[in-house]
């Protein structure tokens, strides 16, 4: 079970690039991300081309050595502004 970050957290980073760093307001119009499914099927799709060959764009070994998982690349990825979701009009 993933604890960090959150899906909330996913989501403020996701729709803060769309609506800017200085719009204080959210509002559901504006947002990229309006759901945790889409937090997912986007984390997903990104694991899977990970694991089809893609080269991750954060580290794929832990503080103790150890391998990340593709999932843990895609969210730490997404998280870390490294990749995003498109909105329907992009």
């Amino acid at each position: 079970m993933m604890l960090q970050p959150s899906y909330t957290d996913l989501m403020e980073v996701v729709n803060q690039r769309k609506i800017g760093q200085d719009d204080t307001e959210e509002s559901s119009e504006n947002a990229v991300v309006n759901s945790r499914y889409s937090i997912v099927m986007a984390t997903a799709k990104r694991a899977r081309q990970i694991v089809a060959g893609d080269i991750p764009l954060v580290s794929s070994v832990t503080k103790d050595g150890k391998s990340k998982k593709p999932l843990s690349m895609a969210v730490e990825e997404l998280y870390g502004s490294k990749i995003r979701i498109l909105g329907s009009e992009e």
